[in-house]
């Protein structure tokens, strides 16, 4: 590590260690109230009924983004030998317009994504769009059926859950129970109602959430959470563990300015860490540096959603090269190298297509975005939400080119009933979509370790 890294690592280290000295105590958990989201003033009565939902892309839309598609502007071109390091190679993006435009079958996939049943209810003035899939438990067997809540983030969808929900609800020879699977559109996002008022970020749709579980007639659950679903179900287990039997999470991180100092620390010093995890938690110049150049997204969602928005909006070809970059390069950092990302390597541009025609389609890009906003806001920030231990029951599953990685013993600075922590063979940040088979072998068995902790935690 160079000393410029060093500097950098030790000036954090003693900033935060300032921060800790001066810091009180654990916050009190907050405590939310059901706020009428939708526009205007809230009604009466919100028609809290559970209505069929099926996906139908107009074709007034289909031909408006067509003609959008066909339109699009010569790009300048990109710089000789760059593959995607600047962002996505402008020589590629007419292989994705191509696709959509002229490869993408609109009524074929339609189908194809109406093919679990789908639903609307209305939580807080904001219609909830949710796939619900129960299990085909055969007549000769005993099984038990455990709802299980699985939270997408941006910019993925419910899409990512297309191939993990059979694997989900298949019942398994050798298991004694099967899952039955709830996975919404969080508000904002695909055929979910987007907040008409500020204020609803990833803490508050904590309570949106559990309103639906308990709509549906599940007062205990299990959750299931990567990138945003991770936070947002992590808010969950803060707010609501009595409602929940366990979670399992593909994006475990602990963001407490303590847990920061020690990965500071144990970075300038990894022999005070296991040998075992020397290795992952000690470049840490390296992972500062990744995080400046890989989350300037993020700032710029936090801060100005909307003017982002416009521009997605207006342009198909824009917004199918800012996220399927991000489909690239946190898939795995190295793609960048690369003239076609690699996108194709773990993925179908089918796919792709259809996690864009969500956002797309129902005109969700700038809610979207707003998460960013919502869930950094000061008033969040002041809240501390971080350094409130999370007591429920939790697994974690770890790839090996996720964006951000933290050895078992600083995770459990937060998840305090940490049961399982598994460090996956392959994949990365988009986990359900790039390796469906090891994400739902690893929440299957996991559920043991999660029922044995509660009952340990009930008795």
């Amino acid at each position: 590590m160079n000393t410029t890294y060093t500097g950098i690592i030790l000036g954090i280290a003693l900033v935060l260690a300032a921060v800790i000295y001066m810091m009180p105590s654990e916050p009190k958990i907050p405590q939310l109230e059901e706020v009428y989201w939708g526009p205007g003033q809230k009604p009466r009565k919100i028609d809290e009924s559970i209505r069929p939902f099926k996906i139908k892309f107009e074709k007034e839309m289909i031909d408006d983004l067509r003609f959008r598609l066909n339109n699009t502007r010569n790009l300048q071109p990109s710089l000789e030998h760059s593959g995607w390091k600047y962002g996505v190679n402008s020589n590629y993006v007419p292989t994705i317009i191509d696709f959509w435009l002229n490869k993408y079958d609109f009524r074929k996939r339609e189908d194809h994504l109406n093919r679990y049943p789908q639903f609307l209810t209305n939580i807080q003035g904001l219609d909830i769009h949710f796939v619900r899939v129960k299990p085909q438990v055969p007549k000769d067997r005993k099984l038990r059926v455990l709802p299980l809540l699985i939270v997408h983030g941006w910019p993925g969808s419910i899409v990512e859950f297309q191939k993990i929900i059979p694997l989900l609800t298949r019942p398994q020879a050798n298991r004694d129970f099967v899952f039955e699977v709830i996975a919404p559109s969080i508000p904002g996002f695909g055929y979910s109602s987007q907040a008409a008022k500020p204020g609803l970020g990833a803490f508050e749709m904590a309570l949106i959430l559990k309103s639906l579980m308990l709509r549906l007639g599940y007062d205990k659950f299990y959750t299931q959470g990567g990138d945003w679903g991770a936070v947002i179900t992590s808010y969950m287990a803060v707010l609501y563990p009595q409602h929940m039997l366990g979670m399992h999470l593909n994006l475990c991180m602990v963001l407490n300015p303590w847990t920061l100092a020690k990965t500071a620390i144990y970075s300038l010093i990894p022999w005070l860490m296991l040998d075992e995890e020397r290795y992952l938690s000690s470049p840490l110049g390296y992972q500062i540096q990744t995080l400046i150049a890989e989350t300037g997204y993020y700032h710029m969602q936090a801060t100005k959603p909307d003017t982002l928005g416009i521009g997605m909006t207006d342009s198909p070809a824009g917004f199918a090269a800012y996220v399927l970059e991000k489909f690239s390069t946190i898939t795995q950092m190295q793609n960048a190298w690369t003239d076609d990302g690699n996108l194709l390597e773990k993925f179908e541009m089918t796919e792709l297509i259809d996690n864009l025609m969500m956002y797309w389609a129902p005109n969700k890009i700038t809610s979207g975005f707003r998460i960013y906003a919502e869930s950094t806001s000061s008033r969040i920030l002041k809240m501390r939400l971080n350094n409130i231990p999370v007591k429920v029951p939790t697994a974690c599953a770890q790839f090996p080119h996720e964006i951000i990685f933290q050895p078992e013993a600083l995770l459990r600075d937060r998840f305090v009933n940490l049961v399982k922590v598994t460090r996956m063979k392959r994949g990365g940040h988009f986990a359900a979509l790039e390796e469906p088979e090891l994400l739902a072998e690893d929440i299957w068995s996991a559920v043991p370790f999660l029922m044995k902790r509660s009952e340990l935690l009930r008795n």
